[in-house]
Formats: structure tokens, C-alpha cells, sequence
């Protein structure tokens, strides 16, 4: 749900890693037939309710402003990955956030209430995400750090990074789940500069050490 950089990127290596792949945006799915046809016959186009509805695994990759209008009942018992993150001068201003009271995560879980919440894809830039992708067992294969509060959702995500070419560090919870916003120093860094389209590959142990710096 939602096309953009890093929806789009998700949806390129799910597709090439073999899964069906149901794409939506805020604008319909007529206008999104070009990427459709790039990712061939495995994927296909709907409404957002549509997506939410069709797949197992949900990746919500969407301006996070626009969380309260994510689908409620069709994400209800999904596993969804959040790849959000909150920019206040694009997003406008949230007092919880700016208080530090909730995370990001948090509050999108709170409204997708029975949706089982997963934050992912949210630190890693989108042409690093594409290029990083290794096969399980290669020595340079890039780790992803997660956090959520469902332990077999966490497994699901798991077994989903696993499936598209990464490994996976699990940080916590969603309470957690500040020590991967931005300006942390597992947000950017530990996967090169974004002036490098290619990238860097990132350990296991690299990204534990850049979640473990976080500082609030």
C-alpha cells in the first residue's frame, strides 16, 4: 500500500523473489500500469482496500500523515510492515511525537487496531534497499532491523526479508522502535551514503552496534 520509493522497491523484490504482489496508491490503480507491467505477471493493481484485503503481508509505505487513512477492517489480524517515518515538515506537527511520549509505530498500530504491526524498510535508503539484496548464506548480505510487539509477526517478517535478500535484526517492540527513526545512527549510515547508489553492505553485527548507539 503505496508506490512510491520504497513501496515500489519492496514490490520489485518481492516479485523477483516469487511472491504475488497487489500494488495501490492514492491515486487508483489505472495509474500505476506501468509499474505493473515492469514487474510482470505476478503482480497486479487494486484500490487500497483491495490490497489490504488480497495480501498476507502488508507493506504500508505511505507519508506517514497519511496513517488514520489506512484501511482499518481489511488490515484487521495482517501482518503489517511500516515502513514510515515522520517528517514534521512534511507531515505537520504531532505533539506525542514531537513529546516523545509514542513512537511513530505506535500510533499507526493504535489505529489499525487488530493489525499486527511490524516496522521495517524504514532506514534504509530505497536505492540501497534494491542494490543490497544478496541470496541467504552470501558473505556480504545486508541486515534490516525490525521491531514489533507480535513475536510470530515478527517470525512472518523474518521469513519475508529472508525470502527478498536480507537478514533481519530484531531490535524490540514498537516502544522500541525509536532507536530506527530518523537522525538515529542506524537510519542512513550503516548502508553508505546516499550520493552511492550501490551502497554498502551491513552485518548483522554492524546494524546491532548502530541500533545499540541510538540516543534519545
Amino acid at each position: 500500500m503505496g508506490s512510491g520509493l520504497i513501496g515500489a522497491t519492496v514490490a520489485r523484490l518481492a516479485a523477483a523473489a516469487g511472491y504475488d504482489v497487489v500494488l495501490s496508491n492514492s491515486r487508483g490503480p489505472e495509474t500505476l500500469a506501468e509499474l505493473v507491467g515492469e514487474l510482470g505477471p505476478r503482480a497486479r493493481a487494486a484500490t487500497a482496500a483491495e490490497a489490504a484485503a488480497a495480501g498476507e503481508v502488508v507493506v504500508v509505505s505511505v507519508p506517514f500523515k497519511a496513517f488514520r487513512d489506512l484501511p482499518v477492517a481489511e488490515l484487521a489480524g495482517k501482518v503489517v510492515l511500516d515502513t514510515n517515518n515522520y517528517y514534521p515538515e512534511r507531515d505537520g506537527n504531532f505533539a506525542e511525537l514531537d513529546e516523545d511520549s509514542i513512537t511513530s509505530s505506535e500510533l499507526e498500530a493504535q489505529h489499525l487496531a487488530g493489525a499486527r504491526v511490524v516496522k521495517a524498510f524504514n532506514n534504509i535508503y530505497f536505492k540501497h534497499l534494491q542494490s543490497l539484496a544478496r541470496p541467504a548464506g552470501a558473505a556480504d548480505r545486508t541486515a534490516l532491523p525490525i521491531a514489533g510487539d507480535d513475536p510470530d509477526a515478527n517470525k512472518v517478517a523474518t521469513e519475508f526479508l529472508d525470502a527478498i535478500g536480507y537478514d533481519t535484526v530484531d531490535i524490540g517492540t514498537l516502544a522500541d522502535s525509536w532507536r530506527l527513526q530518523p537522525g538515529q545512527p542506524v537510519y542512513g549510515p550503516p548502508y553508505g551514503s546516499f550520493d552511492d547508489p550501490v551502497g554498502t553492505p551491513a552485518s548483522v553485527e554492524q546494524v546491532r552496534a548502530a541500533v545499540a548507539a541510538a540516543q534519545r
